[in-house]
């Protein structure tokens, strides 16, 4: 029988080619091939030849062309702010847009939603300046007394921001409103709005246009909290950078903005300016005109003589000089107020104030919202759509459409704008439209529209 092959025990015994074990040491000799007897031979084992497995040629997928990329202002592709919100009654309006009241489908909850036109946006800066603003409430969304930022959406048209909607309304509307006002409700708000600035200054943001407008209630309730709303000015702070740009409102301008060489102190000063009409009822600085205000702020006497001061507490008197310190590196900080003794120890007295604050208080709120009115029509940037809303609030109190604000349309109108003043203030708050070019000069001239007779 034919030999198996077996794992040699010996050098010596190991027979074969390359696949054994092993080499023999003894030289190769012819082979006889074993007899088999006419027997037929084992069958041999029949090789077959396997190839390799073929994988079938790859074919890149066919990917369909993509729509280009809409140049857009959030640098993302348009999103209708209609599929996820139904917008309402308009709230407001402003430079650039409009305010709506708006739900959310999927909740019901409300929310407001500032709409943007984008045919406002000419200049790169502008659409630097709304990709900031919305980067800036994102970042501070969720402080207290700041706003908090929804979301943010483009088409076409417009860019849309969502926030939380606050129907408690105006900071100085609410005090107006109450009918009773001391130094302890003052201290109140006045920690509200200065947390507002120590939150964004440890947050890195300048805020640079801290007025009580830009202030909202969260709800209507007796002890709403108060709600920072508009960061359209508001910086990202740059270590070590001073500022140059003038920028604010003109009675909150701090003088280092006038000088234009600034930095984060010009917020403290502005919240300075805000309690001292707190607690007097009228702005530290005041003239008839925009120059005039400006010139009031670099001399920076700050009366403390005239009523209701000499009432007022000197701990009072104490924080908002240091709040008005004209040199900024003497400034108090934010953090430094919020731990003066009358904001945190409780000295503001529950005593009420004079009455005659909240009269001063109210004239000058109408005068502002009568102002905003009297600018934006000679303003020489309104778009069609701003145009046709203004007209109409003005024909709103031209009630005989004579063309012309005769005093009783003027007391009627800021009626219906919320303000309750008598009849001798409204008499003061026309007189001093009709002398203050800083309000619309001259305003039996503004040939557009209309004239206060």
């Amino acid at each position: 029988m034919g030999q198996c092959c077996s794992r040699a025990t010996s050098p010596d015994s190991v027979q074969g080619g390359a696949n054994g074990y092993g080499y023999s040491h003894q030289p190769k000799q012819a082979q006889t091939p074993p007899s088999y007897n006419n027997a037929q031979p084992p069958p041999q084992a029949e090789v077959r030849y396997t190839p390799p497995a073929m994988n079938p040629p790859v074919v890149p997928p066919v990917v369909a062309p993509s729509k280009p990329m809409p140049d857009t202002i959030l640098g993302k592709q348009y999103e209708d702010v209609r599929s996820v919100y139904s917008l309402g009654k308009e709230l407001g309006r402003g430079q650039f847009g409009v305010t709506y009241l708006c739900t959310e489908i999927s909740t019901g909850r409300q929310y407001a939603c500032k709409s943007i036109s984008k045919r406002k946006l000419v200049s790169k800066a502008d659409k630097e300046d709304i990709r900031r603003e919305i980067q800036i409430m994102q970042h501070l969304s969720g402080q207290p007394n700041i706003v908090e930022f929804c979301g943010a959406y483009e088409d076409k048209g417009s860019v849309h921001v969502v926030m939380e909607l606050c129907a408690g309304g105006e900071l100085f509307d609410r005090i107006i409103a109450k009918g009773h006002y001391s130094e302890r409700a003052a201290a109140t708000i006045c920690r509200g709005v200065v947390n507002v600035v120590n939150v964004c200054h440890f947050m890195g943001v300048m805020h640079r246009d801290l007025k009580p407008e830009n202030f909202l209630l969260a709800t209507k309730d007796e002890n709403a909290v108060l709600k920072a709303t508009d960061f359209g000015l508001s910086v990202f702070i740059e270590e070590g950078k001073m500022y140059r740009d003038i920028v604010g409102s003109a009675y909150y301008v701090a003088p280092e903005v006038l000088r234009r060489n600034y930095g984060k102190e010009i917020d403290v000063w502005s919240a300075g300016v805000i309690l001292y009409i707190l607690l007097s009822g009228v702005p530290p600085f005041w003239a008839e005109t925009e120059k005039g205000i400006f010139d009031a702020i670099l001399q920076g006497e700050i009366d403390f003589e005239s009523q209701p001061w000499p009432s007022i507490s000197e701990s009072a008197k104490d924080l908002v000089r240091k709040m008005l310190a004209q040199d900024p590196k003497k400034r108090i900080s934010s953090a430094q107020v919020l731990q003066h003794p009358w904001l945190r120890e409780g000295e503001a007295s529950d005593k009420p104030i004079d009455s005659a604050v909240l009269s001063r208080m109210k004239q000058f709120r109408a005068m502002n919202k009568l102002k905003k009115m009297a600018l934006k029509v000679i303003a020489s940037n309104l778009n069609e759509e701003e145009i046709k809303g203004l007209k109409q609030m003005f024909m709103n109190m031209d009630t005989d459409n004579s063309g012309t604000i005769t005093y009783e349309e003027l007391k009627a109108g800021l009626a219906k704008l919320g303000s309750k003043l008598s009849e001798a203030e409204v008499k003061q708050l026309m007189d001093a439209v009709r002398n203050s070019s800083e309000l619309l000069p001259p305003y039996h001239n503004i040939g557009r529209f209309y004239s206060l007779n």
